[in-house]
């Protein structure tokens, strides 16, 4: 036996289970379960992916100048206060690693992203989960939480897997309640598919104090998960820190560039997001109709709660579908065991999961 002992909270982690993307001996496969961009890439940002293959044994720019040039300019910020990672998850990461650890606590929603409690246990840190309301971020119960252990405050917004989204001005009053030396990280993964008009993804708050830091992600609305691409907008003295404890050349040549391309083809991510705004209220609308009980999401997802009896649980509801050829993703694991997640895709696959769904939930 080894003599190695990791440090405490490492072997309470349940490694991450991402989204199911096969089916053994299906003939096509919709996948449903990653909420990645029904459209896929931008075609600008696919071929200068493909452009730097040649370079490949370059190292990349080790501060991401010229991504970090291109992000600041699409969304009116500061490239100084912009940091980039390998998808807002390393970034997530850094933050907790850097501002808490034994004794800390991080707290979040009880519905929130299922790596937040994982981030936090690899930072020597509890996880605490606070009670929502309907399946909401509860303001106040997380303020009531709050201890002198407390040092950071992940806000999903919008939440997943349950897709709701707390005002801008509920943001705030969270960020009053907070003392100074808790650490309010504001993660805004889904943030350009939102159309309230009450929303903000946190950029304000991160202007106007030393404490809050927004996270954002190319892995959704551009649809570059599999390049690994994030970023965060933080205060400069979070900045700094960032960029001492990230790797220094964490973001491939490849990466950048897509990640230029991607933010720059303003009309492709305005059609994604035309095409989001039209299907997740018809795909809401259509789980309804079936006799499921749909959470009002502002991503680009929606989570259907199924029966929890009677033969049309959530898992024979998933186990229905993959006979289809259909992926969605269970929801068990953030505490909801009833809840199915379902990616907005593309037209015909939304019409073929709707249809299916309605044969599922017939009377036998």
């Amino acid at each position: 036996m080894s003599i190695l002992v990791p440090r405490p909270g490492i072997m309470e982690i349940s490694p991450y289970v991402p989204g199911e993307s096969e089916i053994e001996g299906a003939e096509r496969l919709i996948k449903l379960s990653a909420n990645e961009g029904a459209l896929g890439p931008s075609p600008l940002a696919v071929e200068a992916y493909r452009s730097t293959a040649a370079e490949a044994h370059r190292y990349p720019d080790g501060d991401s100048t010229a991504l970090r040039e291109a992000i600041a300019a699409r969304y009116g910020l500061d490239a100084d206060r912009i940091v980039c990672g390998a998808g807002s998850d390393e970034l997530l990461t850094l933050l907790a690693r850097s501002y808490a650890g034994p004794g800390d606590e991080i707290m979040f929603g009880e519905h929130a992203f299922v790596m937040y409690p994982l981030i936090a246990l690899s930072a020597g840190a509890t996880p605490v989960k606070v009670a929502e309301t309907d399946y909401t971020l509860d303001v106040d119960a997380l303020l009531d939480r709050m201890t002198e252990r407390t040092r950071m405050v992940y806000v999903a917004n919008p939440n997943n897997p349950t897709g709701t989204c707390i005002s801008a001005d509920e943001v705030a009053r969270l960020r009053a309640g907070l003392r100074e030396d808790i650490l309010l990280v504001i993660d805004a993964a889904y943030a350009e598919y939102v159309t309230r008009n009450d929303y903000s993804p946190g950029i304000g708050l991160v202007d106007a104090g030393d404490n809050v830091v927004m996270t954002r992600t190319f892995s959704k609305i551009y649809a570059l998960g599999g390049a690994r691409l994030g970023w965060a907008y933080c205060p400069p003295s979070i900045v700094d820190v960032l960029n001492r404890v990230r790797s220094p050349f964490n973001i491939n040549i490849a990466a950048q560039a897509a990640g230029i391309a991607a933010v720059n083809d303003v009309e492709f991510v305005t059609r994604s997001r035309d095409h989001n705004t039209a299907w997740l209220p018809w795909l809401s609308e259509r789980l309804a109709e079936a006799g499921i009980s749909v959470v009002p999401s502002a991503g680009n997802f929606v989570l259907g709660r199924f029966p929890r009896d009677g033969g049309r649980t959530a898992a024979e509801a998933i186990a229905f579908l993959k006979t289809r050829g259909i992926i969605p993703r269970s929801a068990a694991g953030a505490g909801i065991p009833d809840g199915v997640r379902i990616t907005v895709g593309l037209e015909e696959e939304m019409r073929m999961t709707a249809e299916a769904i309605a044969e599922f939930m017939e009377p036998s």
